[in-house]
């Protein structure tokens, strides 16, 4: 995956139950087939939208894609990965505000999805590993209706263990409203039973 690569024309996916494409392109210098990755990775989390927090994660529009140099080290590649969402009502709790279990819930699939991008760019065959920690912050409440940008990026990716940031702002009050961070690992393979 070359830095500079030209934004693709893949279309924003998984916004919609019916998992189709929207007409407006998934943004970022991935390409195509990185960007396929992300969204048939967030569509995996979903399942058939029977089990925890798919009807949530269904909702999530990924809107940029992107496996760049890292601004601080230069020398180091990152994945980046930008969602959208609306505050609904399966989201809050009783106080009308984001659910910080939904909050950690976003961050746990969307903080995987730059690992992804970034393991599919450099050709490594993984489907993100299982999570080991996610630390939240909470930093401001948001509401029913309000609009979400999640932006996740990776920290580190080795060959067995992986972390990312996730960062979940309000876009209609213009603030921080929770932060994690996700460390994961590619489990061992099942040993054979005898």
């Amino acid at each position: 995956m070359s830095p500079g690569s030209k934004p693709s024309s893949s279309r924003r996916q998984g916004a919609s139950e019916s998992n189709s494409p929207s007409e407006r392109p998934i943004a970022g210098n991935a390409a195509p087939n990185v960007k396929e990755k992300v969204v048939e990775l967030l569509g995996f989390f979903n399942g058939g939208g029977t089990g925890f927090g798919d009807k949530i994660g269904l909702r999530i529009a990924v809107t940029e894609v992107s496996v760049a140099k890292k601004e601080y080290e230069p020398q180091k590649f990152e994945g980046v990965v930008i969602c959208e969402m609306t505050v609904e009502e399966d989201m809050v709790n009783g106080a009308g505000n984001l659910h910080g279990g939904c909050a950690a819930y976003l961050v746990d699939v969307c903080s995987t999805l730059p690992i992804a991008a970034y393991q599919e760019a450099n050709s490594k065959v993984s489907i993100g590993g299982v999570s080991q920690v996610i630390d939240m912050v909470y930093h401001s409440p948001a509401q029913l209706g309000d609009k979400l940008k999640l932006i996740s990026r990776t920290l580190a990716v080795g060959a067995r263990s992986m972390s990312a940031r996730c960062e979940i702002w309000n876009e209609t009050h213009h603030r921080l409203v929770a932060s994690g961070t996700h460390i994961k690992m590619e489990p061992s393979p099942a040993k054979a039973s005898l």
